[in-house]
């Protein structure tokens, strides 16, 4: 039987609260399960165990967790392994009473507000998409860290005046890396180190060997080599990133293939496409402006199972791209998006920046509203469409088929004259077309 406080009833009745510390859990109980209904755990694993066998004995079936930083990861993984139902809950969703701030309150604030049914956990996908999601973060930090040392190879070379970087589009390219381990080896003659150049290098060996007269010093020698050294080996931890991520993506279609050997980079990204076609059961790379590594992205963070919402429009609010009206007094004071910090929604805002600049139906949406409203706007409205077409690829199975910028614009001539019709049948004119 509910107990009611109030107009509130108690929906959970087994809920606890847990307020997460870097060192130290406190965690809440409803008073009447012991003599002790708050308790304090270590952050070690025992510790956490311990936290998961004392709820056990108190009663508890579902318990609701701040996100503070990384430190709910562990005690989310090791209750929901313990058959606990577990909420995460955005901090900012919890508000506590000013002036009271401790930790101990924190913990029986969030067990009253669960007990109560106040709270909604945040989305937490799969084991699986989330071991895809671990993946692909750790690979972007490792990309972020070779872009550095790419920029402090550039910078040792502009320091001996090495204008590498003037004459080919990418100083780590073929090109680029044979030029730079044959001037770490001792080669210093322009004229050769040019001829080392590929025959798709649009700039002449003459161009290139001028580029190269450099002022060569010891010190700066050094440290390209140091740079170069720890460019190549982040490489090599980036490919058994990607290789690691095969294996997930076949672990997600139930498939046990092993691909390490395959070494043309091209195949290897038909060969992903292929294998995330046969996850997703459609071809989403048919949607302008998704790629292979957007694609990727957005599954590590939401999933394949697009019944967590109920509607595209939900799918778009959720990642934060929808209008959110805020209304008062019958008039809306503003629709500005809300300010959601989600990958997802990053990749779709750089895959409507790309297909901003497509033929597509998609590019020219962009075109025409960029210029109504300006780019920024522009981008979050195209990234909500193209969030939608996703969300309907995924639920139906059924791939998208752009038909075009020239029937996306005829379609917008018949809808603005549609419009113009009504509105001069409201006012009594007809209109008639000019006879050019």
């Amino acid at each position: 039987m509910n107990k009611e406080r109030g107009d509130l009833k108690q929906i959970n009745l087994d809920a606890a609260g847990i307020d997460i510390g870097s060192e130290f859990h406190y965690v809440a109980v409803p008073e009447d399960r012991t003599e002790q209904s708050i308790r304090k755990f270590g952050c070690y694993t025992a510790d956490i165990e311990g936290m998961a066998q004392w709820l056990k004995e108190c009663g508890i079936k579902t318990v609701a967790m701040e996100s503070t930083g990384v430190y709910w990861i562990p005690v989310f993984q090791i209750l929901e392994a313990n058959g606990f139902k577990v909420l995460l809950v955005n901090a900012r969703h919890i508000k506590n009473v000013p002036g009271r701030k401790t930790d101990v309150v924190d913990s029986r604030w969030i067990q009253q507000l669960h007990t109560y049914g106040l709270l909604q956990g945040s989305y937490q996908p799969e084991p699986v998409i989330r071991k895809l999601r671990t993946y692909l973060r750790h690979r972007e930090t490792l990309i972020r860290s070779r872009g550095t040392h790419i920029q402090r190879m550039q910078k040792c070379m502009i320091q001996m005046n090495i204008q590498l970087h003037k004459v080919i589009s990418d100083i780590t390219g073929f090109t680029g890396m044979k030029i730079i381990k044959s001037i770490l080896d001792g080669e210093r003659d322009p004229l050769k180190l040019a001829q080392l150049k590929s025959s798709r290098i649009k700039n002449s060996a003459d161009i290139i060997a001028k580029s190269l007269e450099g002022n060569y010093q010891e010190e700066q020698l050094f440290c390209l080599r140091q740079e170069v050294d720890q460019y190549e080996y982040i490489s090599r931890k980036i490919s058994e990133c990607e290789e690691i991520i095969e294996k997930t993506i076949n672990e997600m279609n139930g498939s046990t293939e092993d691909n390490s050997d395959e070494k043309n980079d091209k195949n290897n990204k038909k060969n992903i496409r292929t294998k995330l076609h046969a996850v997703c059961k459609v071809d989403l790379t048919e949607i302008d402006g998704l790629d292979i590594n957007n694609i990727e992205t957005i599954i590590s963070e939401v999933g394949i199972d697009m019944n967590k919402w109920p509607t595209d429009k939900h799918f778009g609010s959720w990642l934060g791209l929808s209008p959110n009206n805020k209304i008062s007094g019958g008039r809306i004071l503003s629709s500005k998006s809300r300010k959601v910090v989600n990958r997802a929604a990053t990749a779709f805002r750089l895959a409507a920046y790309s297909a901003g600049r497509s033929d597509s139906s998609i590019g020219a949406f962009y075109r025409r509203l960029r210029s109504r409203m300006g780019a920024p706007k522009a981008i979050t409205a195209t990234a909500y469409k193209i969030a939608r077409l996703f969300y309907m690829c995924m639920k139906t199975g059924k791939s998208y088929k752009d038909l075009g910028a020239d029937y996306y614009e005829s379609m917008y001539k018949e809808r603005v004259m549609r419009n113009f019709k009504q509105k001069a049948a409201q006012l009594g004119f007809t209109l008639v077309p000019l006879q050019i």
